[in-house]
C-alpha cells in the first residue's frame, strides 16, 4: 500500500575515491549490488542501487570517486561519469570520511555546488573515530561557509545512522510513487554483476600488485534447467596489459585464479540465489585502460 506522504527520486552519491560511497549505498539498498574493496577507484561505472523504504524509494546513483589526477583514459572517463551523474536528480550525498577533509573532498563539494542540487553531508566511518569529543568541532568547520541540507554521522558498515540519514534524503524528494518494483534492487543486469564481482576480487587479492590493470569481460552468460532450479553457466575474461601480468593473475600452477574464480563464484551464487557454475581465462590486451575505444568495447562510458 502506498504510503500517504510516498516520496521518490535520485540521489547522486558522490565524493573522493575510498570514503565508503558503496558500502553506503549497499546498506542502504539492503543487498550488495556494488563492489567494494580497500582499493581507491573500485568503482568505475556509474550504477543505480534501488532502497525501498515504506514511506518512499531512493535512487542511489554510486558514481566512481572524483579525483583531480586524470592521466589516464580511464581516470578521464570515470571522472566524467561522476560529474555526469549529477543530472537529472533531485539530491546528493556528499560522502565524506570522519576526521577528514582534502582538496577531493572540496573539489567534490564545487561539483554539487554548481550543480545547484540539495547536499547532504553523510560523515561515513565515525565508528573508526576514536575521540568522539573529536566529532563536533569538525562537523562545525567542515559545514562553515557550505551549504548543506543535512549532516548526518554514521558508520555505514556497521549501519547505524542511517534512520535518520533516510529520512532526511527523503524530505529532499518529491512526492511520487514508486518508480521501481520493491523487489529490485538496481538497474544493472546480472551479466554486468558478475564482471564486476570477478572485478572484485582481483581488487581484492592483487590490488597491491596489480590496482588498475586489470578488466573483465563476460563472454558467456547462459541459464540452464536444473534439478534445483536455475544453473547460470558464466564464462569470464579478465584482461591485463602485459604477458608479465597475465602471469601475476593466473599464480604459480593456476592457484590464484582458482582462488579468484571460487570466491567469485560463491559471491555470485549468493547474489543471484541459483547453482553457478564460472570459466575464466586471462588474456592480454596492451593500454587497454589508455584506450577510449578499447575502454567503451569493455563496456565503460561516461
Amino acid at each position: 500500500m502506498t504510503h500517504p506522504m510516498h516520496r521518490a527520486g535520485h540521489v547522486a552519491v558522490i565524493g573522493r575515491p575510498n570514503v565508503g560511497k558503496s558500502t553506503l549505498v549497499n546498506a542502504l539498498v539492503g543487498a550488495k549490488v556494488s563492489i567494494v574493496s580497500p582499493r581507491p577507484q573500485t568503482t568505475r561505472h556509474r550504477l543505480l542501487g534501488i532502497a525501498t523504504f515504506p514511506e518512499g524509494q531512493l535512487l542511489l546513483v554510486d558514481t566512481p570517486g572524483i579525483h583531480r589526477e586524470q592521466k589516464r583514459a580511464m581516470n578521464r572517463l570515470m571522472n566524467r561519469a561522476a560529474r555526469g551523474a549529477l543530472e537529472g536528480v533531485d539530491a546528493a550525498l556528499l560522502v565524506v570520511r570522519a576526521g577528514q577533509w582534502d582538496d577531493e573532498d572540496t573539489l567534490a563539494y564545487d561539483a554539487l555546488k554548481d550543480a545547484a542540487l540539495p547536499v547532504i553531508l553523510v560523515v561515513n566511518q565515525v565508528d573508526r573515530v576514536s575521540d568522539k569529543s573529536a566529532l563536533l568541532p569538525y562537523l562545525a568547520k567542515v559545514s562553515e561557509g557550505r551549504d548543506f541540507a543535512g549532516v548526518h554521522p554514521i558508520s555505514a558498515l556497521k549501519r547505524s545512522g542511517l534512520e535518520a540519514l533516510v529520512k532526511s534524503v527523503l524530505a529532499q524528494l518529491p512526492e511520487q510513487p514508486a518508480l521501481y518494483g520493491e523487489d529490485e534492487i538496481t538497474d544493472k543486469s546480472q551479466r554486468f554483476l558478475a564482471g564486476e564481482l570477478v572485478r572484485e576480487q582481483l581488487m581484492r587479492q592483487l590490488g597491491e600488485e596489480l590496482p588498475y590493470a586489470t578488466t573483465v569481460e563476460i563472454e558467456r552468460f547462459v541459464e540452464e534447467p536444473s534439478p534445483k532450479g536455475v544453473l547460470l553457466r558464466i564464462g569470464a575474461v579478465i584482461w591485463v596489459e602485459r604477458e608479465g601480468q597475465k602471469l601475476i593473475v593466473i599464480g604459480k600452477g593456476g592457484e590464484r585464479l582458482r582462488e579468484i574464480g571460487t570466491k567469485s563464484r560463491l559471491q555470485m551464487e549468493r547474489l543471484f540465489g541459483s547453482k553457478v557454475f564460472l570459466e575464466t581465462w586471462v588474456r592480454v590486451r596492451e593500454g587497454w585502460s589508455d584506450d577510449e575505444a578499447a575502454l567503451r568495447a569493455f563496456g565503460y562510458n561516461d
